[in-house]
């Protein structure tokens, strides 16, 4: 984001993603708010100077103030294997309760009742090995957002998200999240080279954000897990898709310019991503950002 008086503020998205085995449930709150003070990831600098011009009906005035960039921690986005398995020990109970409705949704459709696993992790003697891998994903905002947004009036950019809320959970998006409809007939679904994480001519492609689903056409699990998180980044700061959520987005103002939509093999124009689990990183980074460790469970968390 970035700022261009005392009194106007702007920045870039910061996300989280996290990664951990559900029965230790070992990522707290403290430790997310902890994260978030890295001066890598809120890359604060001073980035220009802004120029007003106020006039009266009898003279012309020009000031000037300093224009501020830097990143703000706002969302942090789980992707777990299993229903209820958010791996933030605080906000598990909401992916849990969520499952409710999702279950009733799946009954409905199909007479099934809604449930998780990989089944690239089901080796069948005499079978191939599926590639394909389905994640839960959350998005809540990040308990740091207030903290590090407008932290110094005039100099650090105000947040448009409210810590703790829920911005995306798959279980309420049931039908989209388990079908990829109508996403799956969009010409970014279905043209090869169209929004791709990576390239196949760099050889480091992880998977398509289109259809914005749960499912992932990925043999490393680390990496069906960051496409997820994409996913679900790509969703909520954008408005009007298809999909059962709450936008995270703010609206420009004199002196106030916020990021543009996360879009991948951008850069970091738009967002960074911090890793959170199986160990917290204290550098951020975008997809494809090389090779990493999965979680044992396949339970992931970042933050954006």
């Amino acid at each position: 984001m970035i700022s261009c008086t005392s009194r106007h503020r702007a920045g870039v998205l910061l996300l989280s993603m996290a990664v951990l085995p559900v029965a230790e449930a070992s990522l707290n709150t403290a430790q997310i708010v902890a994260s978030a003070a890295s001066q890598n990831c809120i890359s604060w600098r001073v980035s220009g100077i802004c120029y007003w011009l106020f006039c009266t009906k009898f003279s012309c005035k020009v000031r000037t103030s300093v224009k501020v960039s830097h990143y703000i921690p706002e969302v942090v986005v789980s992707t777990y294997t299993a229903p209820g398995g958010n791996p933030w020990r605080e906000m598990s109970a909401v992916s849990s309760t969520a499952g409710g409705p999702e279950n009733a949704i799946s009954k409905g459709i199909a007479g099934l009742s809604a449930g998780g696993g990989n089944p690239a992790d089901m080796k069948v003697q005499g079978e191939r090995r599926s590639s394909i891998r389905f994640k839960y994903a959350d998005a809540t905002g990040h308990p740091a957002t207030t903290l590090i947004g407008g932290m110094v009036p005039g100099y650090s950019c105000e947040s448009p998200v409210t810590p703790f809320v829920p911005y995306f959970l798959s279980t309420l998006d049931s039908i989209a999240w388990r079908t990829g409809l109508p996403e799956s007939l969009y010409p970014e679904a279905l043209i090869p080279g169209k929004r791709e994480i990576g390239s196949q001519e760099e050889e480091n492609m992880w998977g398509n954000v289109y259809p914005r689903s749960g499912f992932v056409t990925q043999t490393d699990d680390d990496k069906a897990a960051a496409v997820v998180a994409q996913r679900v980044a790509d969703i909520i700061t954008r408005t009007g898709e298809p999909h059962v959520y709450q936008p995270v987005k703010a609206g420009k103002k004199d002196g106030y310019w916020p990021p543009d939509p996360v879009e991948e093999n951008t850069g970091t124009r738009n967002h960074k991503w911090q890793r959170l689990t199986p160990s917290v990183s204290t550098s951020c980074a975008v997809f494809p950002d090389g090779e990493h460790e999965a979680a044992e469970t396949g339970n992931e968390v970042y933050w954006q």
